[in-house]
C-alpha cells in the first residue's frame, strides 16, 4: 500500500478488458477510468490489461463499471503468478484481441472465422465475377452464402465499428462496416424488393454507361470479399500479439520454482516470507532477493546487469532472485518476496513499457479516419444533389448507396498484409523476424541505435585472449598443465582455459576456493590458478612482470589470472569477451543508414570502453542496472530521438519493450526475444542492417499499395455519383487494384 500525494492510502489492481482493438480504444478506457476521483491508470492494448491505483476506500467495482460505460467489458484479476491469459500454451486470437480459448468458453477463434468465411466466399465471388457461371438462381445461392460471412465472419470488425461509433470515433473496422454492410444490405433489398431475385437473371459485361435498372444489382461478392481479405489481415496481424504477455512469461519463469530452507526442508518459493533462510547450492538460482549470511560464492549475474565476469559474494552482500550460483554454497536471508523483487519490478518494467508502446495507431486507421468521414459526406450530397436535381429520391439513394458500395475497396484488405507476408517472407530467410505493421513503422522512422555490449556487439562468453608468460615456462606447459586443471571446475571463467589444451591430463588433490581460484595436482606438478591475491597466497609475492601483466589487462577491461605450478607464478592469462566478427562492419553499415550508434551496457567500464573502441563507436554508457537502460532509452526519446534497441539478455527486455523498435538476437533470452519487435535468427548483429532496410522497403511498399488501393475506387466515385456504376466497373476496380497490390508486395521477394 502507498500514499497519495495529498496522504491519502492507495492501493493497486490490474483489470483484464475485452473488446479493445485500437490505440483510441485504449485511450478511451483510459479517460474513462481517470474520471473516477482519485484514480490513475495505464492501458496495454496488447496484453489487454489496465494497471491501476486507486483510494483505498473506493469499491473496485467501480472500476469495472468505468470501463463498461466507455463500452467494454472488464473483471479484476486475481492475484496469480503469471499473466491472464498466458497460462496455457496456446492462444487464440479473434477480432482485435487475443483470447484463451481455454478461459473463454463458446468465443470463435479468428482462425475459425478465416476459413470458414473463405470457403463460403470463393463460389461467391467465382458467381459475381465470372458471367458464365451464374446459373439460374445464382444471386439467390450468393445471399445464403455470403450472410454468413458478412454477419458472423465479420462481426469482430461490426462489434468494434459499434464501440467506436459510440465515441465518435472512425477506424478501419468503421470503413469495412460501412462497406460490406451496405454491399450486402442493398443486395438483399434488390432481391427482395427489386428485380434482382428475378430467376434467369444475369449481370452483363458492360463496362460504361448508365444503369437501366438499378435494383437488378447485387454486391454479394464485394462484400464476401472484403471480409475474407480483412479477416486474413488481422489474423496476421493478432498471430504476433501474444508476444508481449509471452515476455512477462518468459521473465517469471526465470525464477527459482522451489527451495531449500536452512533447516533442510524443501518447499515452493510462493511460501517463502521475508526473513526466512534458505540454502542455494552450486549450479542453483537464487530463490529470491536477500542477504549472504554464510558463505561465499561466485553468482552470475549476466542477467540482470549485463556483466560478463560472475560476482563474487561472501557474508553481508547482497544476491538477487533469479541469479545463478556458479560455485559455493550460500545461506541467504530473504529481503523482498513475491512483486517486491527485482525480477518482478523488471516484468513490471517490461509491461508498463509495452503499455506505452501500444499507442500506436494503425496506418490504415489513421486514412481511415480521415476518409469515412469523406466518403459519408459524399453519399449525403449525392443523394441531396439527385433530389435537387428533380430525380426520384429512390434514384437518388441508388446512387449514394453505390457511392458507400465502390468505396470499399477490395484492396485495402490486401494492402497491408500482402506486402507483410511477403516481407516478413523475405526476412525470415535472411534471419530477420518481424511481428507485425507495428515493428515495420517503427523501424521505417528510427534516427538512433543503442547496443547492448555482452551476447550483441561481443560473443557472450570469456575467451582466453592474451597469455603472458613469466620466467622461463614453456606455452606448452602453460596451456597444458593450466587447461587440465580448470577443465575440473564449474566455474565460468575456468571453461574458458579448459580449452587451452584438447588434452586434459587428469587432475588430482583438485581444490577451490570460491571466488578466488583452485589448485590440484597434475602430471606430478602442483598447479594453481586465481586471483592475484590467490596467487601471491600460493607462490609468494608477485613477480614484477606478473603484476605489470594484471595492471594491464584490468586496465583493457579484462580479467586476469595469475597461474603456475610448484610454488612459482608462471604466466598472467587475459580472459575477455570478445568482439563479434562482424560488429564493426554491422556498426559501419548502421552509421551510413544515417543512424547515430550507442554502446549501453552493464558491463564496467573498462570492458566497455574495450569493446566500444574495437568496433568504432564513439559513445558509451557503462554500468547501468535493467532500470538504467529504462531511463536511457526514455531520456533519448524524451529529447526527440526514435530509438532503437538490440539486446539479447533479460536485463535489456524492459529496454527492449521502452524502445520505439526493439530488436532481439539471436540466441539471447525468452524474455528479450518476446519483449522485441524484431528477433534475428542465428548469430552476429549483421542482420540488424538487413532488418532495417527490409523494414523501410517494405513501409515503401505498404504506402503505395495503400495508395493505389483508394485511388482505383476513389476514381470510380464521380461514376458512382452520377449513376453510371454497373457491377462490371465495380468487379474492375476491384480486381485491377488487387492484382496491382499483389504484384507490388513481390518485388520485396529480392529486398533488401
Amino acid at each position: 500500500m502507498t500514499a497519495a500525494p495529498d496522504g491519502a492510502a492507495v492501493r493497486g489492481a490490474v483489470l483484464d478488458i475485452e473488446g479493445m482493438t485500437c490505440a483510441s480504444c485504449v485511450a478511451r478506457v483510459e479517460k474513462r477510468l481517470q474520471l473516477v476521483e482519485g484514480v490513475t491508470a495505464s492501458v496495454n492494448l496488447a496484453t489487454e490489461t489496465a494497471r491501476v491505483s486507486f483510494p483505498q476506500d473506493l469499491d473496485p467495482e467501480r472500476l469495472v463499471a468505468a470501463v463498461r460505460e466507455a463500452g467494454y467489458d472488464a473483471e479484476i484479476r486475481t492475484p496469480r503468478t503469471e499473466p491472464a491469459g498466458h497460462d496455457a500454451p496456446a492462444h487464440e486470437a479473434e477480432g482485435g484481441h487475443v483470447h484463451d480459448v481455454a478461459d473463454r468458453p463458446g468465443s470463435t477463434p479468428l482462425r475459425t472465422r478465416l476459413l470458414v468465411s473463405l470457403a463460403l466466399a470463393v463460389p461467391v465471388v467465382a458467381f459475381g465475377m465470372i458471367p458464365a457461371w451464374q446459373f439460374p438462381g445464382w444471386q439467390w445461392v450468393s445471399l445464403v452464402l455470403t450472410a454468413p460471412i458478412v454477419l458472423w465472419g465479420g462481426w469482430p470488425f461490426h462489434r468494434a465499428t459499434l464501440a467506436n461509433a459510440r465515441h465518435g470515433a472512425m477506424t478501419m473496422d468503421t470503413l469495412i462496416t460501412l462497406g460490406t454492410m451496405a454491399a450486402f444490405g442493398w443486395s438483399v433489398w434488390a432481391l427482395l424488393f427489386g428485380s434482382a431475385g428475378r430467376i434467369g437473371l444475369m449481370h452483363e459485361v458492360v463496362l460504361f454507361g448508365p444503369v437501366h435498372d438499378a435494383t437488378a444489382l447485387v454486391y454479394f461478392e464485394v462484400a464476401a470479399a472484403v471480409t475474407v481479405f480483412l479477416l486474413l489481415g488481422r489474423f496476421i496481424e493478432q498471430r504476433s500479439k501474444g508476444r508481449a504477455g509471452a515476455a512477462l512469461h518468459a521473465l517469471l519463469q526465470l525464477a527459482a520454482k522451489d527451495v531449500e530452507l536452512a533447516d533442510g526442508t524443501r518447499v515452493p518459493v510462493e511460501r517463502l516470507r521475508v526473513g526466512d533462510v534458505f540454502v542455494v547450492r552450486p549450479g542453483e538460482k537464487v530463490a529470491t532477493d536477500g542477504i549472504v549470511r554464510e558463505g561465499r560464492a561466485s553468482v552470475d549475474e549476466s542477467m540482470m546487469t549485463g556483466e560478463s565476469v560472475p560476482v563474487d559474494v561472501s557474508a553481508g552482500d547482497a544476491v538477487t532472485g533469479g541469479t545463478l550460483a556458479a560455485d559455493g554454497r550460500l545461506i541467504v536471508e530473504a529481503t523482498s518476496v513475491g512483486d517486491d523483487t527485482r525480477l518482478a519490478h523488471l516484468a513490471r518494467l517490461v509491461e508498463e513499457a509495452q503499455a506505452g508502446k501500444s499507442r500506436v495507431q494503425r496506418l490504415a486507421d489513421r486514412i481511415s479516419a480521415v476518409f469515412v468521414p469523406i466518403v459519408i459526406a459524399l453519399a449525403v450530397l449525392t443523394l441531396l444533389g439527385w433530389i435537387a436535381a428533380g430525380q426520384p429520391p429512390a434514384a437518388g439513394f441508388t446512387a449514394a448507396v453505390a457511392v458507400l458500395i465502390i468505396a470499399c475497396p477490395c484492396a485495402l484488405g490486401l494492402a497491408t498484409p500482402i506486402a507483410i507476408l511477403v516481407g516478413t517472407g523475405r526476412g525470415a530467410q535472411l534471419g530477420v523476424l518481424i511481428t507485425g505493421p507495428e515493428a515495420l513503422e517503427s523501424a521505417e522512422r528510427i534516427d538512433t541505435i543503442v547496443l547492448d555490449k555482452t551476447g550483441t556487439v561481443t560473443e557472450g562468453r570469456m575467451t582466453v585472449v592474451a597469455v603472458t608468460r613469466v620466467g622461463d615456462a614453456a606455452t606448452a606447459d602453460i596451456q597444458h598443465l593450466i587447461g587440465s586443471l580448470e577443465h575440473a571446475s564449474e566455474h565460468p571463467l575456468a571453461r574458458a582455459l579448459a580449452g587451452l589444451t584438447a588434452e586434459h591430463a587428469p587432475v588430482a588433490d583438485f581444490a577451490g576456493l570460491a571466488g578466488r581460484g583452485v589448485t590440484g595436482t597434475v602430471d606430478g606438478h602442483a598447479v594453481f590458478a586465481g586471483r592475484a591475491a590467490f596467487a601471491a597466497a600460493q607462490a609468494g609475492a608477485l613477480p614484477e612482470a606478473a603484476r605489470a601483466a594484471v595492471d594491464r589487462i584490468e586496465a583493457d577491461g579484462a580479467t586476469a589470472v595469475v597461474a603456475g605450478w610448484d610454488g612459482r607464478v608462471r604466466a598472467v592469462l587475459a580472459v575477455a569477451d570478445t568482439v563479434r566478427d562482424d560488429s564493426a562492419e554491422t556498426i559501419g553499415a548502421l552509421r551510413r543508414l544515417g543512424l547515430d550508434v550507442i554502446l549501453l551496457t552493464g558491463d564496467n567500464a573498462g570492458a566497455a570502453r574495450a569493446a566500444a573502441h574495437a568496433v568504432g563507436i564513439d559513445r558509451v554508457i557503462a554500468g547501468v542496472l535493467p532500470e538504467g537502460k529504462v531511463d536511457e532509452i526514455a531520456r533519448l526519446r524524451a529529447e526527440g530521438h526514435r530509438v532503437a534497441m538490440v539486446g539479447d539478455g533479460v536485463n535489456d527486455a524492459a529496454a527492449l519493450a521502452t524502445a520505439d523498435l526493439g530488436i532481439a538476437m539471436g540466441g539471447g533470452t525468452d524474455a528479450a526475444m518476446h519483449a522485441s519487435d524484431i528477433a534475428l535468427a542465428g548469430h552476429g548483429i549483421a542482420p540488424v542492417v538487413t532488418a532495417i532496410r527490409l523494414s523501410r522497403r517494405t513501409m515503401r511498399v505498404i504506402r503505395g499499395n495503400l495508395f493505389w488501393a483508394f485511388a482505383y475506387n476513389v476514381a470510380a466515385l464521380p461514376l458512382a455519383a452520377l449513376g453510371l456504376l454497373n457491377p462490371m466497373i465495380a468487379g474492375a476496380a476491384m480486381a485491377f487494384s488487387s492484382v496491382f497490390v499483389v504484384l507490388n508486395s513481390l518485388r520485396l521477394r529480392t529486398a533488401p
